[in-house]
């Protein structure tokens, strides 16, 4: 059974960078393609990036390409969003999630972590 816990979200201004850190615990993480997704208020559950169970294979929403780089290390069992060029629509509370295969819909992926809040100042 595998559960994932978020971390490294936080506040930055316009223009900055955040690196968000998804853990995983239990021995079959290298087995499920990964994914970030984001959510702001008042808003539905967006699509940001997915990887591949062996990391070869990325797919990125339009409005976060050339800026957010999504990375695994199944050695470490954890899962990275690297953030970039961070705007104030980047703002949302970010979720990391499992899946069988790189999907693009939330309702391909099965386990989700808790979620951690991404604040983009002006």
């Amino acid at each position: 059974q595998v559960q994932l816990v978020e971390s490294g979200g936080g506040l930055v201004q316009a223009g900055g960078s955040l690196r968000l850190s998804c853990a995983a615990s239990g021995r079959t993480f290298s087995r499920y393609a990964m994914g970030w997704f984001r959510q702001a208020p008042g808003k539905e559950r967006e699509f940001v990036a997915t990887i591949s169970w062996a990391g070869g294979n990325t797919y990125y929403a339009d409005s976060v390409k050339g800026r957010f780089t999504i990375s695994r290390d199944n050695a470490k069992n954890t899962v990275y969003l690297q953030m970039t060029g961070l705007k104030p629509e980047d703002t949302a509370v970010y979720y990391c999630a499992a899946a069988p295969v790189p999907v693009v819909v939330a309702s391909g992926y099965n386990l989700w972590g808790q979620g951690t809040q991404v604040t983009v100042s002006s």
